[in-house]
């Protein structure tokens, strides 16, 4: 039997839905969520393994015209992402008309297609359960005159609608080779970052439109809890969340702390799910006023 492997990294502009079909995918959360654009702010690689192949699958940053330093450092992270993949997925969402964003990105790809490296490039069309036959229709047309495709394939994460057919549709692209992972290996992410974003994803949850760009989130520690067993072991977790203005430090605590401690909640059972021991977390709101454009502080929050 042919064994195939390789690399598939997920493009699109922000919020068209690429962490949640990678999740979908892989059949585990490795990437957060959240209906906020521009959630996803590190290469996630998640891994899919088969009898016949292993697909690793990279998500990355939503590609946009950037307004600041970190935007322009995450396209850059986007476009170094494109150079060293096997195949594209290009996401456009089903709900939404395709528009100047999505335009941006189909030249970029295009040009990826045409150079040196000639990588193949498949349209999903996600979001697909949200919209009526005529809608879906319209859509995979409007797509289809957007770019010359190796593929268009219309996807729903959420239901499951076509995540199979895309899988063997990506899989086709990839060149036959050895399992680059281990098997049973979901994600190749640092625990720690993966325990920063899943803080990150409970604090933006129904927050104002203003704070996920200004919302950055560290691990500043992982230690079992002293007098902790190993019949009964246990994590404190210290984070701290860092915004830009004293207003968005408001935001984020809440009325008497009440905010805090819903994202604390909900974060929490998130991390155990991850780490499968109970955990302390204990969670700091600081201020580090205009990070996004500092390139010091940029550094130093791991952009």
């Amino acid at each position: 039997m042919t064994f195939r492997s390789g690399f598939a990294c997920f493009v699109g502009r922000p919020n068209a839905g690429k962490s949640t079909l990678t999740n979908a995918l892989v059949g585990q959360k490795v990437a957060i969520t959240s209906g906020r654009p521009q959630t996803t702010r590190h290469t996630v690689r998640g891994i899919v393994h088969r009898d016949d192949a292993q697909l690793v699958l990279v998500d990355t940053p939503g590609l946009h015209r950037p307004r600041t330093l970190l935007g322009e450092r995450l396209n850059t992270l986007v476009r170094d992402t494109l150079t060293e993949v096997d195949v594209v997925g290009f996401c456009l969402p089903s709900d939404q008309k395709v528009g100047p964003g999505d335009r941006f990105i189909a030249e970029q790809l295009h040009d990826l297609a045409q150079g040196p490296a000639k990588t193949p490039v498949v349209a999903i069309a996600t979001k697909a359960d949200l919209v009526g036959k005529q809608r879906l229709a319209e859509h995979l047309l409007a797509i289809s005159q957007l770019g010359d495709w190796a593929d268009i394939v219309p996807v729903s994460a959420e239901s499951g609608y076509q995540v199979d057919v895309l899988e063997n549709v990506l899989v086709s692209h990839l060149a036959e080779g050895p399992a680059l992972y281990p098997e049973g290996e979901l994600t190749d992410e640092p625990v720690a970052v993966m325990v920063a974003e899943l803080v990150r994803e409970a604090a933006l949850e129904g927050v104002r439109d203003e704070l996920p760009h200004s919302l950055a989130v560290v691990v500043d520690e992982m230690v079992p809890r002293e007098g902790s067993t190993d019949e009964r072991p246990m994590l404190d977790v210290r984070v701290n969340l860092f915004v830009e203005r004293d207003s968005q430090k408001a935001i984020v605590i809440g009325k008497g702390g009440s905010r805090l401690r819903e994202v604390g909640t909900q974060a929490r059972h998130g991390i155990e799910a991850l780490l499968g021991t109970r955990v302390f977390l204990d969670l700091h709101v600081k201020v580090a006023k205009d990070w996004q454009r500092d390139p010091k502080q940029l550094g130093r929050l791991g952009f």
